[in-house]
């Protein structure tokens, strides 16, 4: 079934986070809704429709910024108090803006995820949930990781409560009272959570979940283990999950699933006969979708999908029909309603612009004056900065609240610069002097007018680690930046798992010596991505990583006066050794170091890389044909006389080509993983091999499996 939405732009608030935008229950199914939006400044904006023009209905001061905005009120009554918490805080509005609620949680940290049931209250701060019934303290629980969001299983008298954590290392956590009743494992780090159909489904145990890779799925939630119900793969390389909502758009009886991306996609999935949902509807807007609501807002009888996005707009897809077309010859008459309403807008237009030229000469004369003062425009920056499994790529995205200028990449390691689609920015480079200032890449992205959003991929080594530095300029006057920094991890490329194959042939580091289980967990942090930063609750703990290029393995255990780490790829243990036992050095602790080297392991690490190396090297083969094959074309003007493989070639060249373009130094990254494995396995044996590197290499350009490996073996 076809869905035509049309974009309606209602109100701009300030800065927004994440859930902080809801539509009020009406009493009619299709009656105009008012919708509660709490911004970054700390106020709470509701407002309604009324002849297309935004009513306030209350509007609070300025306060704290505002993480999130949810809806309660007595089980079984219409859900229409407002709650939001700040800071540690929650309070609470009615509908008219009177509060009635002021609590202080007294959590350490700042309130990020929170879930209102009648009496009962869940918040989040980063690590930290605590349920709280009728603001007296009830259940409490530490997680292992951060805490993304939190959705409670609804309550009737014959459940317990049942609180599910969406948590950044890839599980659910789901609680009984204060203790962790099972985790569920899934594909990515999950960011928001969703009771289906807004009340658990038919189960009333039902979850949806998004995640940050952009994969949406639903589980039941049962007394003894989850039951995954479907996953849909973020197969086209779309954004971030960051809201989602049920509600029957199409009008089949059936409600579907609104999903709103941080890349500003809209999504509608609908059902039909299959279990899976189907993508039936997709709206780009220009900023990430913080919010997401399904109702009824501009108008009675028409349905529409109102988001908030981060720079505050309030934006509804709705199914009225927003503009008329006329035939041939026909005249368009405009109703005195909308004539009244474009000469109120071009009069206001007139009003501000007039302004604008009153206040830049104000400026300017200041700017003369000698006592003049310019203060600096306060902005705000929305950055992500995340390890992409599928490429082994980082990507860094960037959102800002005005028009951005241009934004400055510098670096003090070699990383690449990788081209991302949706970048319409102009990029250049700027000559680096690597050696006395540690300064291999400096890069300036010019972006197109209107740009408040861009999206940058890199390619790091591992084993190479520092610092990578953004400076955003925003279209502001006078000029200012703000400067973001990203830490690139000696270990760059590995991603948590939860699973370790025992049958791999595994390399083994222990080091043992007068270290705190604090101080070798924060070494474990400076090394690996995605570990984190809190140390972690108990005497041990264990973490399994996965290389994202090579799909080589890493696993750590560690408590304190011991660490052991395991890993099928010698340069991974000899990564470890050398950064750990140079972290330890600077804080004068003295470490006892040993390993037990596979040989096995060296033969099963070539094999994962041949793959792609045998691939590259053919891609790079065909590439260079290609310019020789078009030649013979024009030349000949036919191609039927040339083999299969050859006409392929042709036929594929553009592809090919962009192929190439999207994987620079591809090649020679692989060429620089084989040097390292040669170079760290004789190094664990005492013996320096760099002479023999450039033989290597000759071998690598005449590549053959088998001459790899018997080099390797009698070097």
């Amino acid at each position: 079934m076809e869905v035509n939405l049309n974009r309606v732009d209602y109100v701009q608030v300030g800065v927004t986070s994440q859930k902080t935008m809801r539509l009020l229950p009406t009493s009619g199914r299709r009656a105009t809704q008012k919708v509660a939006v709490a911004d970054h400044d700390g106020v709470i904006t509701c407002f309604g429709m009324k002849k297309g023009d935004p009513i306030p209905v209350f509007k609070t001061l300025p306060g704290q910024k505002i993480f999130r905005l949810t809806l309660g009120g007595a089980l079984g009554t219409p859900q229409e108090k407002i709650f939001i918490s700040s800071g540690s805080e929650v309070r609470g509005f009615t509908k008219k803006g009177k509060q009635f609620l002021s609590f202080e949680a007294n959590l350490t940290e700042s309130i990020k995820a929170m879930f209102v049931s009648g009496p009962d209250l869940f918040v989040c701060g980063s690590y930290i949930y605590n349920h709280y019934y009728d603001c007296k303290d009830q259940d409490y629980y530490l997680s292992g990781d951060k805490i993304n969001d939190i959705v409670c299983l609804p309550m009737d008298g014959a459940k317990p409560i049942t609180p599910i954590l969406a948590c950044q290392d890839r599980i659910l956590r789901v609680l009984q009272a204060s203790d962790l009743k099972y985790e569920i494992e899934i594909s990515g780090p999950p960011t928001v959570l969703e009771l289906n159909n807004g009340n658990g489904g038919d189960s009333g145990e039902e979850i949806l979940y998004g995640t940050s890779d952009g994969k949406l799925g639903l589980v039941h939630i049962t007394d003894s283990e989850p039951v995954p119900k479907w996953e849909v793969a973020n197969e086209k390389k779309r954004g971030g999950i960051l809201c989602i909502d049920c509600f029957d758009i199409i009008g089949d009886g059936v409600k579907d699933v609104l999903v709103g991306r941080d890349d500003g996609k809209v999504e509608i999935y609908g059902f039909d006969s299959s279990l899976e949902p189907i993508l039936r509807f997709e709206h780009v807007l220009p900023e990430s979708i913080t919010s997401i609501q399904g109702g009824c807002v501009g108008k009675d009888n028409f349905d529409e999908v109102v988001t908030t996005t981060y720079t505050g707009w309030v934006t509804g897809l709705t199914t009225e029909t927003q503009q008329k077309e006329a035939g041939p010859g026909e005249e368009m008459k405009m109703s005195q309603e909308i004539q009244n309403k474009v000469a109120a807008l071009r009069g206001e237009l007139e009003q501000l612009q007039l302004k604008v030229l009153q206040e830049r000469e104000k400026f300017q004369q200041c700017a003369q004056s000698s006592t003049a003062i310019s203060s600096v425009p306060v902005f705000s920056v929305n950055d992500k900065f995340t390890l992409c499994r599928d490429d082994a790529s980082y990507s860094l995205i960037l959102e800002v609240q005005t028009a951005i200028d241009n934004v400055l990449l510098q670096s003090d390691v070699p990383i690449d610069l990788l081209d991302v689609d949706k970048n319409s920015a102009v990029v250049s480079f700027s000559g680096c002097d690597s050696e006395p200032n540690g300064n291999f890449l400096l890069a300036t992205y010019r972006c197109q007018a209107n740009t408040t959003r861009l999206e940058l991929k890199i390619r790091s080594i591992e084993g190479q680690y520092g610092t990578l530095q953004a400076y955003v300029t925003p279209r502001l006057q006078p000029k200012t930046c703000q400067v973001r920094q990203y830490q690139i991890k000696p270990l760059s490329l590995h991603q948590r798992s939860h699973v370790i194959e025992q049958n791999r042939p595994m390399n083994t580091l222990t080091l043992t010596g007068p270290f705190s289980f604090a101080e070798i967990h924060s070494w474990v942090v400076f090394c690996l991505p995605e570990v984190p930063e809190k140390t972690p609750a108990g005497d041990s703990v264990t973490f399994c990583f996965q290389n994202t290029f090579l799909d080589t393995q890493l696993d750590c255990t560690y408590s304190k006066g011991k660490g052991d780490f395991k890993s099928d790829n010698i340069s991974t243990i000899s990564i470890l050794k050398d950064v750990l036992s140079k972290e330890a050095t600077k804080r004068k602790i003295n470490l006892n170091i040993s390993y037990d080297i596979n040989e096995e392991s060296v033969n099963h690490t070539l094999k994962l890389i041949h793959p792609k190396l045998e691939y590259q090297l053919l891609l790079a083969k065909k590439v260079q044909l290609i310019d020789a094959l078009k030649e013979l074309q024009v030349h000949e003007g036919n191609i039927d006389f040339l083999i299969p493989e050859y006409r392929s070639i042709l036929e594929d060249a553009d592809h090919l080509i962009e192929e190439y373009k999207k994987q620079p130094a591809h090649l020679e990254r692989l060429y620089g993983m084989i040097t390292d494995l040669f170079i760290d396995k004789f190094k664990f044996k005492g013996t320096n091999v760099k002479t023999k590197v450039p033989l290597l290499l000759e071998i690598l350009d005449n590549y053959d499996p088998s001459s790899l490996v018997a080099f390797f073996d009698s070097a």
